[in-house]
């Protein structure tokens, strides 16, 4: 069963760590607690096998060094997490069997040392060459994730995204809150303090200019308002729901589109100010939240993203297709991925009859064309 008043005062804590970043261990403690894990990271990677943690919670410093610098290129799941759908949440076996999982050298020199069993993640952010996640990891006791786990960060994760997007944006590091307003005049993104009615209390100069073009929000009586009538009316929604406090506020708060149309990627992220460090702001404003306005560019999708969905590869067979596009040879695909030789021959057999070529060059081929118009 959810304890509700812990749930309410850990969403409470994620939304305090937008303001203040040195709050965020303690919010990944809690919230391993939570869902029910081990530990837990805040991170980024990209295509280049490259990434960053940002903040953690129980992992040795030696185990976060000798994943970034060598085992992430053995990382099974690395490839296939590019294409899970932001906000969605997945573990080991949603990326290849478990039992081809422990064969790994993956698992083998990095998994099993730490006393894991499985990693719960989902996606905060995505573009066509990265991404931000937050994860969770189960020691070998705890075993793989379950149902309850997953329910439990489904109900953490639109939390987690809204606090990092705005987060991002502002990056206040150890400013006090107090010296919020003076701040927010500084952003590129657009910042709105509204009460509870959308009455407008603070606007910063980009907020300003937005209101200025009127082409995705304007005021009407001092309220805010989507040009757009289903962006104004999730707005509506979002902003009675966050006079009622932190958990009030839903899944529908994560960054609104505020247009439908082509070319006007413009989003609002909310920021409920109703309790804990931004009590102090609200009240200050009579505001019950703090709309982030940003635009988003729409990113394309990974280079292989389109053949693996036409082909209907499976999770492990676009390991090795990806290994292909870097490496040359069965042997060195073996050693990229940390599987064996025959592994990798029956999975190249597979992809060989799904896509109708013979060989790696012509494979190799196939994917540069249907990546082509994604270049630039």
């Amino acid at each position: 069963m959810v304890d509700p008043e812990f749930l309410s005062q850990l969403i409470g804590d994620i939304y305090d760590a937008a303001l203040d970043s040195s709050l965020w261990v303690g919010v990944l403690e809690q919230a391993t607690q939570f869902i029910g894990g081990t530990a837990a990271g805040i991170y980024w990677k990209d295509i280049t096998v490259q990434g960053e943690l940002h903040y953690v919670y129980n992992v040795e410093p030696s185990s976060v060094d000798a994943y970034f610098k060598k085992y992430i290129r053995f990382d099974p799941s690395l490839t296939a997490q590019f294409f899970f759908k932001v906000g969605e949440i997945y573990n080991t076996t949603n990326v290849l069997p478990y039992d081809e999982f422990v064969e790994t050298t993956f698992y083998k020199e990095w998994v099993k040392p730490n006393g894991w069993a499985d990693h719960l993640a989902a996606t905060l952010d995505k573009s066509a060459t990265s991404f931000a996640q937050f994860g969770v990891f189960r020691n070998e006791r705890q075993g793989l994730a379950d149902d309850d786990m997953r329910q439990r960060m489904h109900l953490l994760v639109p939390h987690m995204r809204r606090a990092v997007s705005i987060g991002n944006v502002i990056d206040l590091q150890k400013e006090k809150a107090g010296s919020l307003s003076d701040a927010l005049n500084g952003l590129d993104a657009g910042v709105f303090l509204l009460d509870k009615h959308g009455h407008i209390a603070f606007s910063n100069i980009a907020a300003q200019a937005l209101l200025d073009d009127a082409t995705i929000l304007r005021t009407v009586n001092n309220n805010l308002s989507a040009v757009d009538p289903h962006a104004a009316q999730l707005l509506r929604n979002v902003l009675a729901a966050a006079s009622g406090g932190d958990g009030a506020v839903g899944v529908d708060g994560v960054a609104i589109p505020l247009s439908s149309k082509l070319g006007q990627n413009w989003v609002a992220d909310i920021l409920p100010l109703t309790s804990g460090a931004r009590r102090q702001i609200g009240g200050r404003h009579s505001a019950v939240a703090a709309v982030f306005v940003r635009k988003v560019s729409m990113a394309a999708p990974y280079p292989i993203e389109v053949a693996v969905r036409q082909f209907r590869l499976t999770p492990s067979e676009v390991r090795v297709l990806d290994a292909v596009l870097k490496v040359s040879g069965v042997p060195k695909i073996a050693e990229t991925l940390g599987i064996s030789e025959a592994t990798v021959k029956t999975h190249l057999q597979n992809i060989f009859g799904k896509t109708g070529v013979r060989r790696q060059a012509d494979l190799i081929k196939l994917i540069a064309a249907d990546a082509r118009p994604f270049a630039g």
